[in-house]
């Protein structure tokens, strides 16, 4: 778990933790479906789904994005200095079956001072889903606006 209230100062690269596991359930399948209308046949039907290369139906990948977001926000304490700016290098390289277990391993690999506010830096933190495997599912870097202890020197 991360410590409140952390200012950019007080992140330190290559600092990391994991985060608690979740499984997947059919009711995350389907109610996702339902919220993001994407009803596509290798989520949702499983004759389908037995024509395809998995063999079974898979979860969208973006449910496995929100759910490892989920376990993040779970896993971290709530903070005043931190806001999301940007997520880069989404990838989903396996799939998440229905009953898979995964958990997220969140690192941080980089800072650097925001280039128009003095009051912020940019802290990149990778974040890596694994099911109960070992195999990853989801891999992101995430960019968060962090505020500053202090401002930065011209």
């Amino acid at each position: 778990m991360t410590d409140e209230n952390k200012f950019f100062e007080d992140f330190e690269i290559g600092e990391s933790y994991t985060t608690n596991a979740r499984t997947i359930t059919e009711s995350d399948i389907v109610f996702h479906a339902m919220h993001s209308a994407d009803w596509q046949p290798h989520h949702t039907n499983e004759e389908f789904a037995k024509t395809q290369s998995f063999k079974t139906r898979i979860a969208h990948g973006n449910l496995t994005f929100c759910v490892s977001t989920g376990l993040i926000f779970q896993s971290s304490s709530e903070n005043p200095n931190i806001m999301a700016y940007g997520y880069d290098k989404i990838r989903y390289p396996n799939p998440v079956f229905p009953g898979d277990t995964i958990k997220v391993e969140v690192k941080v690999i980089d800072k650097q001072p925001h280039k128009k506010s003095k009051e912020h830096g940019i802290l990149t933190q990778s974040e890596t889903t694994t099911n109960q495997r070992g195999e990853t599912v989801a891999y992101v870097e995430h960019k968060l606006f962090v505020t500053r202890r202090t401002p930065a020197e011209d």
